[in-house]
């Protein structure tokens, strides 16, 4: 956690928020472009993030998203949220479809094997998650779907 993240989880959970995700995404994408990668607004906020590269399931392009995560023993979780808006990200119907999946956190790249959970694993796991970004029940109580949970697990 670092100075700015009370703000970001209070900038989280404003209402209106999903309607900027285009703008967030576009001003992150210049940011990361300009620092090859190095920085994200997730990393400003002080928030555990991970960039998922994972191919377009009709394209097979490679497309890369920058995701909050939580780390989680050997592995980091991350969820669909899309700030509970009620479509589902791109990227899940992409890692959905995968069998692998690459992932840089902190600069280190990793592949990794995505597990959607279910049950009493996405439970435990979305309580985990709610610790570290308490706005997840904000987005959960905005959408009607399920918010996927996902586990990337390290293959080597």
């Amino acid at each position: 956690m670092g100075l700015l993240t009370p703000l970001a989880v209070r900038i989280g959970s404003i209402s209106w928020m999903p309607r900027l995700l285009p703008q967030i995404v576009w001003v992150d994408t210049r940011l990361q472009r300009v620092t090859s990668g190095r920085v994200t607004l997730l990393d400003i906020a002080g928030l555990p993030n991970l960039a998922l590269t994972v191919p377009g399931r009709k394209t097979g392009i490679p497309r890369t998203t920058p995701l909050l995560c939580v780390p989680d023993r050997d592995s980091w979780l991350v969820a669909g949220s899309y700030f509970g808006a009620p479509q589902m990200p791109v990227w899940v119907g992409n890692l959905r479809a995968a069998t692998t999946a690459r992932i840089r956190v902190d600069g280190v790249e990793h592949e990794v094997t995505a597990t959607e959970l279910d049950g009493e694993d996405r439970a435990a796991a979305w309580r985990t998650m709610l610790d570290a970004w308490p706005n997840f029940a904000v987005y959960e109580a905005r959408t009607d779907r399920t918010i996927p949970v996902f586990r990337l697990l390290r293959t080597r």
